[in-house]
């Protein structure tokens, strides 16, 4: 069978005689060069969610697909879980995967495999796959049925577990994770040493998304109000891994030096603060969370957070994450709660006050994107002057050269 090429309105050549006729190329005995058409032709058709709509609609192909990431054909087996990680992106298909298909025992026994080839895209697909939180909980469930949390942990901090993948989207599968109370009960738990394992990843420069997956998974371990004294006491230390990458280079008093954690002082005149805005915004709201509680922020005080806060609003350029070191800042200098109202987390909001509280929220999103705008507007019109300077100068010297070149020949 010749395979069409993927557009749109061509789904409707595949009627029933043609996915049967498909089928059939879709097994282990088939010609490898068979079998790599067939799996290229239906990648080409999961790219968008029209083709992953019509593929979810055909259990027999998914099936089909899925026996087929045992292929011994390694590139039949990669476009085989591309598709996957496809299906997995668009939310509707979450329910056939995992329940009608019910994949995730599969993948999981292959994520343990220290030398399985495609643990990449098997990290992307579970990825994908918990963002839903409804999907999230039976993502959950199978892991502590097939492996357990603390080992996914062990595994993801073991460094070249899998001489083939890097493992990276696995931060952001525990970043999803954590969103559920009961596995951030898990990471959470004091006789193990579980969360500590992750804090180094904070500042690992070889990839953002290992990085920002494990300070996603902090913040969401702060939610937990009942666990900061001991996120800030020496069992876990989780401070300087927090408040390291958002110091600077900036010189600080030697006052303000000696009340800060030893790791934060006197840094380099080359230090470099995270790179990327929404991880900065993740490490303030993490902050900004362990503040909920009195001795939250009695320690957040104690270790002189708030100068390494005053050197970043002053560096730091992107309105939203700006707002949330304001924030911040307004709790590490401004005045205790009054009393009953300690625990910030615990505070009963009346209903109509927090309907303001919502409103007002809104209204300052709604300034913040159109401060964001302005600001950006302002830059384009910067580049474009210095551009066009640029153009000026180089318009002036080509002149000079010129008048140069004549006197010479003259």
């Amino acid at each position: 069978m010749v395979l069409p090429m993927f557009s749109r309105h061509r789904l409707k050549m595949l009627n029933d005689s043609k996915i049967t006729e498909l089928l059939s190329f879709l097994t282990i005995g088939t010609r490898a060069d068979v079998k790599d058409e067939a799996t290229g032709y239906l990648l080409g058709l999961s790219g968008n969610s029209d083709g992953c709509s019509f593929l979810c609609s055909k259990p027999d192909l998914l099936t089909a697909l899925f026996a087929l990431t045992h292929d011994p054909s390694t590139a039949v087996v990669k476009q085989c879980y591309f598709i996957f990680v496809n299906l997995s992106a668009v939310e509707a298909s979450h329910q056939v995967l995992v329940e009608d298909l019910k994949v995730l025992p599969e993948l999981y026994k292959n994520l343990m495999d220290p030398d399985y080839l495609f643990s990449d895209q098997i990290c992307s697909i579970f990825s994908n796959l918990s963002r839903n939180e409804d999907t999230c909980k039976t993502v959950f469930k199978v892991l502590q049925e097939e492996v357990g949390l603390p080992k996914l942990v062990d595994i993801f901090c073991t460094e070249g577990f899998n001489k083939h993948a890097k493992l990276n989207y696995m931060a952001t599968l525990l970043s999803n994770l954590t969103q559920l109370p009961e596995a951030r009960n898990l990471m959470l738990d004091k006789d193990r040493c579980v969360i500590q394992r992750l804090l180094p990843f904070t500042q690992y420069q070889a990839s953002v998304v290992r990085r920002g997956g494990v300070i996603g998974t902090l913040r969401n371990c702060c939610f937990d109000h009942m666990h900061h004294t001991w996120l800030l006491s020496d069992d876990v230390d989780i401070l300087p891994f927090l408040l390291l990458p958002l110091a600077g280079p900036e010189e600080l008093s030697e006052e303000e030096n000696n009340g800060l954690p030893v790791d934060l002082q006197y840094l380099p005149d080359d230090k470099e603060r995270e790179e990327d805005p929404d991880i900065r915004k993740m490490l303030l709201e993490s902050l900004f969370l362990l503040t909920a509680t009195v001795s939250g922020r009695q320690m957040l005080k104690e270790k002189n957070v708030y100068p390494i806060m005053r050197e970043f609003h002053q560096w730091e350029k992107d309105v939203h994450v700006g707002a949330s070191c304001e924030k911040l800042i307004q709790v590490l200098i401004g005045d205790e709660p009054e009393r009953g109202m300690e625990n910030l987390m615990e505070v009963a909001i009346p209903e109509n006050v927090e309907e303001k509280l919502v409103r007002a929220s809104i209204q300052e999103q709604e300034e913040l994107e159109k401060e964001a705008r302005e600001q950006e507007q302002q830059e384009e019109k910067k580049e474009g002057e210095e551009e066009e300077e640029e153009e000026t100068k180089k318009s002036e010297t080509d002149v000079k050269e010129r008048k140069l070149n004549s006197c010479h020949k003259s």
